[in-house]
């Protein structure tokens, strides 16, 4: 009596599971464009971050932090990569920050003219925020799973379950941003006649660009995240490093890759919000 009826259960997976076969088998040579067309940027990506001196990634980053943020800053976030290097864990890190660059750049390709789309069509955004709601409440290692079944375990389903999980930020403050732009700019926009993609380029994009910037460090932030997860399918970088030693309870081989993670999302966090703050600063220096 207190139990749920037999009888009236229903499962969903096995109809799931169909549509995936029938996409794997007719859907491959799209699945494999996809595959070889990620590996490939990966790999140039990872050549290239690996091939450039250590020291001289230590200034860049020492440079930028001058810029935007100060002299102690600088030589504070030079230090942390200093501290990495000396982990032994300089090439491990690197890999990671190609995952976290290509999946920051695939995902603000993808999700800046879909949050464009969401502001300027209401329909349109009705639709797409209930999917965003889902992506966002979801564990982050059930986005494996359908990259598993469709290009198998490797680099691949890592990236692509990277870009599904920090995909929503962006989408949202981008629609947010445009949608917050003052009317009165906008009608002094449209008082000069121009068309839809003018208005927006010229007016709309350049009003919302500090609140589009704040969605960007968002999403590299969640993509910086998702490092550990997708060691699961056996992406390397710093989060294999914290899988591996936590399989051989290996205290301190963890810290000191959970340590590196942590000074990367520092780094990154810190300048992409001082880089935010400063496009926020020019632009309403523009407008005095």
């Amino acid at each position: 009596m207190f139990d749920f009826p037999e009888k009236l259960s229903f499962h969903i997976g096995n109809y799931i599971d169909k549509i995936v076969d029938w996409l794997t088998v007719h859907w491959s040579g799209f699945f494999g464009a996809i595959k070889s067309g990620l590996l490939w940027v990966f790999v140039h990506l990872n050549e290239f971050l690996v091939w450039v001196p250590w020291w001289y990634v230590i200034l860049v980053v020492f440079l930028l932090a001058l810029q935007y943020k100060s002299l102690g800053s600088g030589l504070l976030y030079s230090g942390f990569l200093f501290l990495i290097g000396m982990f032994g864990l300089w090439e491990a890190t690197m890999y990671t920050l190609t995952i976290v660059i290509a999946s920051v750049v695939i995902t603000t390709v993808i999700g800046i003219p879909l949050g464009i789309l969401m502001a300027s069509n209401q329909r349109f955004e009705t639709l797409i925020k209930p999917l965003l709601d889902a992506m966002q409440t979801m564990p982050s290692f059930v986005y494996l799973i359908p990259g598993i079944f469709f290009f198998g375990l490797g680099l691949v389903p890592g990236v692509l379950a990277t870009i599904i999980y920090a995909l929503p930020p962006i989408m949202r403050l981008t629609n947010l941003a445009i949608r917050g732009v003052p009317t009165e700019v906008v009608e002094a926009g449209l008082s000069f006649g121009p068309s839809k993609w003018q208005l927006l380029r010229k007016v709309q994009i350049p009003q919302a660009l500090p609140t589009i910037m704040t969605g960007v460090n968002q999403t590299t932030m969640m993509a910086l995240a998702m490092v550990v997860v997708a060691s699961m399918v056996g992406v390397e970088g710093l989060g294999l490093e914290v899988l591996s030693a936590l399989n051989r309870i290996d205290v301190a081989q963890g810290f000191e890759a959970g340590i590196s993670i942590v000074f990367i999302a520092i780094i990154i966090d810190r300048l992409t919000l001082a880089v935010s703050e400063n496009t926020q600063s020019r632009t309403r220096k523009g407008h005095q």
